[in-house]
């Protein structure tokens, strides 16, 4: 009965991928500078984890200290987004006035009929927000006689009188506010991707 010596196994070298035989089962280098080689990679991808961890908790302990304001703010401007998005791709003039809105810079807001400190549970009620030019929403305010003639061309009589009759009170948290804005984020990606 002779025992026969296990045949020498050929490995390759995980640096320069070069086939050599290993003198300890868990060596995957070849030689020193292999070997620091592969050193230096490991630590620089310890470093890039270490650092993507640091990201994720810095941006974690920001979003626990963000106030109510900040959080209604990015979930209107989230919603702005869709609206201009939405009525874009219709291909939708300027609500109140009726004149071609220019797309290529930055002269689109998304207006609301009835504004938000009047109504501020219609801020994310997609009837009452429509694109308008910065120059009807922020300096004739709102333009809202001329708005009010292009929203009953848009949604009908009856969706005008429905949403100036609401007199609704809503509160919403701060979880509302974050779900609002996952939505219309949501929605906006999928605007876009469609087009």
């Amino acid at each position: 009965m002779s025992l026969k010596p296990k045949p020498i196994r050929r490995k390759k070298c995980a640096s320069c991928k070069e086939l050599f035989v290993p003198d300890r089962p868990f060596v995957s280098w070849c030689s020193i500078d292999c070997a620091v080689v592969i050193a230096r990679l490991k630590q620089a991808k310890q470093k890039a984890r270490d650092a993507t961890q640091e990201r994720a908790r810095h941006a974690k302990a920001k979003e626990a200290v963000k106030t109510k304001g900040q959080h209604m703010k990015e979930a209107q401007t989230a919603f702005n987004a869709f609206i201009r998005e939405r009525d874009r791709i219709a291909g939708h003039a300027d609500i109140s006035s009726g004149r071609p809105l220019d797309w290529t810079g930055n002269a689109v807001d998304a207006g609301h009929y009835r504004s938000v400190g009047s109504a501020p549970h219609l801020r994310f009620d997609e009837r009452n927000c429509h694109a308008q030019s910065k120059h009807d929403n922020r300096y004739l305010s709102g333009n809202a006689v001329d708005y009010r003639i292009g929203l009953i061309e848009r949604i009908g009589l009856a969706e005008v009188e429905v949403l100036e009759a609401d007199q609704s009170v809503k509160r919403s948290t701060i979880d509302d506010l974050k779900a609002i804005k996952a939505e219309y984020r949501q929605k906006l990606r999928e605007l876009k991707a469609m087009n």
